[in-house]
This record gives structure tokens, C-alpha cells and sequence, in this order.
């Protein structure tokens, strides 16, 4: 007789949120200069968290004004010392991780285990890494003192609020650059508690700003002619309008964008370790993640044995509330998002593929979407050619490795691709003919700061981690 799971929900007593936040600009919290607020919400039962200060032009102006004049400072800091800076960082968030686990699956809606075990670490190693790196610049590869290029805009998305953080403010404040950086309008609240944390490392004033806001403040953060430096993580469509507003201008750019991965399995791959590769390559995060492998392309020969096994699989995963530590699948972001994962799913069916998910109950408040899979999906499928960014899973055969490799680079992404199969020489050549940034071999979605990440086509362009991610903040 199987046992019952028994809730196991993480207290949110650790985590005190405020009634409402301003902007961080200049060491303090201030309102918006027009007193523009706006409401954040836990997407998991649609509470309201919070209410936040909307940034506007004349806040992104205050705050590129208080990152200049703290850059003069900065930058002539020694490495050594800004590595202190950093570590200190590094050190209040390992002491305060449950706190803003627990904050981040509230705003996010992803799962509490995610939040713990993968977000949280991989933010506190990311500034160990990059301060290291401080004091070492001279040694990195780009010359002899290379110097720090002045003020980094930084807009980042929703999906992994306070990683895509840590991946741009721990390199930029390591080469001696100054930051504003502006969240997305539906998960503030991690930038804001990085805010007091950077307050309890003593971070000088003006050298972190955080702007909470829309896309209005995005644009004219991007736009300001004092930024020298922007990073993007988000959609192609704003990527796009992104590299149009700062052609022509002397800020270094670096995008990191869609993706639509593919998961190539052979038949000589150990499928029980292929499934759990595809179920964390696509429903990790709710597969609202850029390298998500949203594409699995199996080789026709072990096509069902996989197809079963993977069945088999997504019925034991545990939708629900997010803050239960059992949880496997969490809430979508939002209901827009939500609305465009049902569009995308009901043009898939309309389309001819057949869709399954396994029998699941959905909780009667906040956003959610069912693990899916679709089979039957041929290239031409909207659902194998656009980027859904949630749980949705399409899959495709293929006979030969040339033909996985042209279904594999068949996209106008270029993020990310994983190779299952036991020959490490059929890993290596493969792998040689993907155009994608990042491919796995027998795993998926493994991250570590000392490795590059970013891609290639409409992907984006530049490399955010590792060694690489240095470059981009030095004039070089």
C-alpha cells in the first residue's frame, strides 16, 4: 500500500513583508517622483503581497545621477577591497536564504524546493565568484588594468528574480562599476530585500540602485545618455527593440533572450536518467526558463519505450501550493502569461498534435497550467517553433544523428540543446554541430557561476558567468 503524501508547508513567519516599498536610490528608499505605486501579487492564490513605488523617467534619471557620482569612488576602490564588499554579500545572503526563498516562491509562485535548493545557493556562489575576481582583473585575460566602464543599466525578468540579479550586478560591481537596476513589474520584492542586504554590508551609497517599474522605466533606463553599460534578460521582441535604442551609441550591450532547447535522446541512452533529464529540462520553474528543452526530439526506435516511461513520470509530479515542500510544479507567473501558455497549448491541438497531461487538479485561486506533452508535433507546428515559456512539452522523432542535429539547429534560437546517449564520441560530435551556447550532455539545466552562459541567433549575444562575464563590464 503506497502512503499518502502529508502537506509539508514552509512557514512564511521567516519572511516579514512591508505593507508597501519605495525606490532604492542613492542608499535610501524613497517614493516616485510622480507618487505612482503599483501591487504585487502571489501568483500561487493571487494575495497581494505589497505595494511598490513605479520608477519613472525622473527616477531613472535620480538614479543614473547617484550611480555616476558613486562611480568615481568605486571604480578607485583596490579590487581587494570591493571583494570585501562582495563577500559580505555573498555571506548575509547564505544567512538569509530561507527568508528569501520563501520571499521569492510568494512573488515568483515557484516551488519552495526550487527557491532553496537551486536559486538561493547558486545567487550567494555567484558573488563568492565574482569576488574573487576583483582583485584579480589583471589576470583575466583582457590586458593589463583594465578599467570598469562606468554606470550598467540592468533590466531582468520574472522567472528567476534573484539569480538574474546576482548574474548582473556580482560581475559589475566586481570590475568596479556602478548599477541601476530595474526588476520585473511582477517580482520586485527579491531586488528590494537585496537592497537592505547591500544597506547591512555597508555598500557604499549610489553604488546599487534598484527601480522597481514597467517597461516605461526599462526603456528610459536603456535610453539614459549617462548609462554606459546595459544587460537585458527577457523577451526577443524587447531584446530586439533594445539593440535598436542603443545602436549608433557607445554602450556595450549584452542580451540574453529566448530560447526553444532541444532535448536529443538516442537510442542508446539510459532512459529512467533521460526522463528525469526531460522532466527537469521542461518543468523545472514551470518550464518558464529560457534554456527550458521544450523540444524533445527521440530517436524513432525507442520513441514509445521513452513516451511511456515519461507518462509514467508526470503522473507522480505534485502540483499545488508552492510554499509545500512536496511540490513539484508551482503556479505560472501571471495571468498574462498563463493566457499566452492556453493560447499557444489550444493552437497545438487546432494544429493537428495531440496533447495528453495527466489526470491533475488545479487548485480554484491563482494561475496554473498542467504538465503537457505533445506528440505527433512536426516542424511546422507552431508549438515547435515558438517559445510557449511554460510546462508544455513538444515532441519530435528523429531516425539519424544528422537529422537530430537539423531538427535540433531548426529554429531562429539558439540558447541551449542536451544530448542523452552512452558514446562520449557521439556527445562530442554533436554537440560540435548544435548552435546553441549551452549544451548539456547526459543532464539539463545545470548551472555554476564559473561557466558562461548565453547564446547565439535570436537568442541573444554576449556571455553572462564564468571568466566571460568579466568582459563585459570592461573596457576592453
Amino acid at each position: 500500500m503506497a502512503f499518502e503524501y502529508a502537506p509539508a508547508p514552509e512557514s512564511r513567519a521567516v519572511v516579514d513583508i512591508a505593507p508597501s516599498y519605495g525606490l532604492f536610490i542613492d542608499g535610501e528608499f524613497t517614493e516616485a517622483a510622480d507618487g505612482k505605486v503599483f501591487k504585487t501579487v502571489s501568483p500561487s492564490t493571487e494575495e497581494v503581497l505589497s505595494e511598490v513605488a513605479r520608477a519613472g523617467a525622473e527616477d531613472v534619471d535620480r538614479a543614473v545621477r547617484a550611480a555616476r557620482k558613486a562611480f568615481e569612488k568605486w571604480s578607485a576602490l583596490p579590487g581587494a577591497e570591493r571583494a570585501k564588499y562582495l563577500f559580505r554579500i555573498a555571506r548575509i545572503v547564505q544567512e538569509r536564504s530561507r527568508e528569501l526563498a520563501v520571499l521569492e516562491t510568494l512573488d515568483n509562485g515557484k516551488p519552495i524546493r526550487e527557491t532553496r535548493d537551486a536559486d538561493l545557493p547558486l545567487v550567494a556562489a555567484h558573488f563568492f565568484y565574482y569576488a574573487g575576481w576583483a582583485d584579480k582583473l589583471d589576470h583575466a585575460g583582457f590586458g593589463a588594468n583594465p578599467r570598469p566602464l562606468g554606470v550598467a543599466g540592468q533590466v531582468i525578468p520574472w522567472n528567476f528574480p534573484l539569480l538574474m540579479l546576482a548574474w548582473k550586478i556580482a560581475p559589475a560591481l566586481a570590475t568596479g562599476n556602478t548599477v541601476v537596476l530595474k526588476p520585473a513589474e511582477t517580482t520586485p520584492l527579491s531586488a528590494l530585500f537585496f537592497a537592505d542586504i547591500c544597506r547591512q554590508a555597508g555598500l557604499p551609497k549610489g553604488v546599487v540602485n534598484i527601480l522597481p517599474g514597467y517597461g516605461d522605466a526599462g526603456a528610459a533606463l536603456v535610453a539614459h545618455p549617462d548609462v554606459n553599460k546595459v544587460a537585458f534578460t527577457g523577451s526577443t521582441a524587447v531584446g530586439k527593440e533594445i539593440a535598436r535604442t542603443v545602436a549608433g551609441t557607445e554602450k556595450k550591450l549584452t542580451l540574453e533572450l529566448g530560447g526553444k532547447g532541444a532535448n536529443i535522446v538516442f537510442d542508446d541512452a539510459p532512459v529512467d536518467q533521460a526522463v528525469e533529464g526531460v522532466v527537469t529540462g521542461i518543468f523545472f520553474n514551470q518550464g518558464q526558463v529560457c534554456c527550458a528543452g521544450s523540444r524533445l526530439l527521440v530517436q524513432e526506435s525507442i520513441q514509445d519505450e521513452l513516451l511511456e516511461a515519461l507518462k509514467r513520470r508526470l503522473s507522480t509530479l505534485r502540483l499545488g501550493d508552492p510554499l509545500d515542500k512536496n511540490t513539484d510544479i508551482g503556479a505560472i507567473n501571471s495571468a498574462e502569461q498563463l493566457a499566452r501558455i492556453t493560447a499557444l497549448a489550444e493552437r497545438g491541438e487546432a494544429e493537428g498534435a495531440e496533447r495528453w497531461s495527466p489526470a491533475c487538479e488545479l487548485p480554484s485561486s491563482g494561475y496554473w497550467f498542467a504538465p503537457t506533452l505533445f506528440t505527433n508535433v512536426t516542424q511546422a507546428h507552431t508549438i515547435a517553433r515558438d517559445e510557449i515559456f511554460g510546462p508544455v512539452l513538444s515532441v519530435l522523432t528523429f531516425r539519424t544523428p544528422d537529422e537530430a542535429v537539423a531538427k535540433a539547429n531548426n529554429t531562429q534560437y539558439g540558447l541551449s540543446a542536451g544530448i542523452w546517449t552512452e558514446k562520449g564520441s557521439r556527445i562530442l560530435a554533436v554537440a560540435n554541430k548544435l548552435r546553441a551556447g549551452v549544451v548539456w550532455s547526459n543532464t539539463f539545466n545545470k548551472f555554476d557561476p564559473t561557466s558562461p552562459f548565453g547564446g547565439y541567433k535570436e537568442s541573444g549575444f554576449g556571455r553572462e558567468g564564468g571568466r566571460h562575464g568579466l568582459e563585459a563590464y570592461l573596457d576592453v
